[in-house]
């Protein structure tokens, strides 16, 4: 598994003379805040992170990405503070975490939309619908060659790419395309590393792949974005649930008991206040102000558990969720 992490624990020499010295927030508490999970999500958290310690000389911020299933698997053990998830906590992880003793706070920080993507030099793919989707990725599927998915494409043979089992990006497309979590194929080039899919795509004519929005965005120049039933994916039709069933929502979430260690509310309060600017940054894509404004009151009033359970979310705006929620 390919996990790159970033942590800035000094500023340099010069200013660490000067100040409290690394590792020690302006209290002098020592601020060290540990973050893995989705690749998807990584870009956000990273950037947010960099942001904040660049401002904060005390903060240690470490973010890592193991896939959100990698991710939520310390998280429910009390191993990091706060785990990044490109899906929703699942029934299971929260039981696991009741079982530990660890209650969470749930706060959606930006949309994304699953990207289908095949070479750049790709003439014929241009549009794929959902159905035909399911018929590729599928558990057990039979296609092998372009010409199985519709009569009129080349017999050349698919050479697939998609996030490994871990990631909540899989879990997430097999959900919306296939009907039935982690049903898919496996016979494919798996990663938890969305770089190495893009470049996997990029390297050869007849891949089709998938995965978030921005990491297509980024590679745009060797990759061409397929349309879905006749709805190309962009800010606009991600965040207006015309490219749908592969809108989504992005997550963050925090043990109480983490935020209750120095720096760590802090921290996400800035998070929170920051995402809009800095998701776009990024090439996410942010959620409205009202969405915002109501994350920022879940994490100041530590509302616990999960609003995103069942599916009954997909296709809701964030702030529909939460308002649905803080109105019962």
């Amino acid at each position: 598994m390919n996990i790159r992490t970033i942590s800035i624990a000094c500023v340099s020499a010069a200013v660490a003379a000067s100040m409290l010295g690394c590792g020690k927030s302006g209290s002098g508490e020592t601020v060290s805040i540990n973050i893995d999970g989705s690749s998807t999500v990584f870009p956000i958290s990273q950037a947010v992170a960099e942001d904040y310690m660049s401002a904060n000389e005390g903060a240690d911020i470490t973010v890592g990405e193991a896939g959100t299933g990698g991710g939520m698997k310390k998280f429910v053990r009390g191993e990091i503070d706060i785990c990044d998830a490109s899906r929703p906590i699942e029934t299971e992880e929260i039981a696991e975490c009741k079982k530990n003793g660890i209650d969470f706070v749930e706060l959606p920080v930006a949309f994304d939309g699953l990207t289908i993507v095949v070479h750049k030099e790709n003439s014929f793919a241009k549009n794929l619908t959902v159905a035909e989707l399911k018929k590729i990725w599928e558990a057990g599927s039979k296609v092998k060659n372009w010409s199985e998915v519709r009569p009129g494409f080349p017999n050349k043979p698919i050479k697939l790419f998609g996030p490994g089992t871990d990631s909540g990006t899989f879990e997430y497309f097999t959900e919306a395309i296939i009907h039935k979590k982690k049903a898919s194929r496996s016979d494919y080039t798996a990663s938890e590393d969305d770089n190495v899919l893009a470049q996997g795509v990029a390297g050869d004519k007849d891949a089709l792949g998938y995965f978030g929005y921005a990491y297509y965005d980024a590679n745009k120049d060797k990759l061409a974005a397929v349309t879905i039933d006749g709805v190309e994916p962009t800010p606009e039709t991600i965040t207006n649930g015309t490219y749908k069933p592969l809108s989504r929502p992005l997550f963050i979430y925090v043990s109480t008991k983490s935020l209750d260690k120095p720096g760590v509310a802090k921290f996400l309060e800035y998070y929170i206040a920051n995402a809009s600017r800095l998701v776009e940054e990024v090439k996410y894509i942010k959620l409205s102000d009202e969405a915002y404004k109501l994350i920022a009151d879940r994490l100041a009033n530590k509302v616990t558990g999960s609003a995103f359970q069942e599916g009954g979310w997909i296709g809701m705006k964030p702030e529909d969720v939460l308002s649905k929620e803080s109105s019962k």
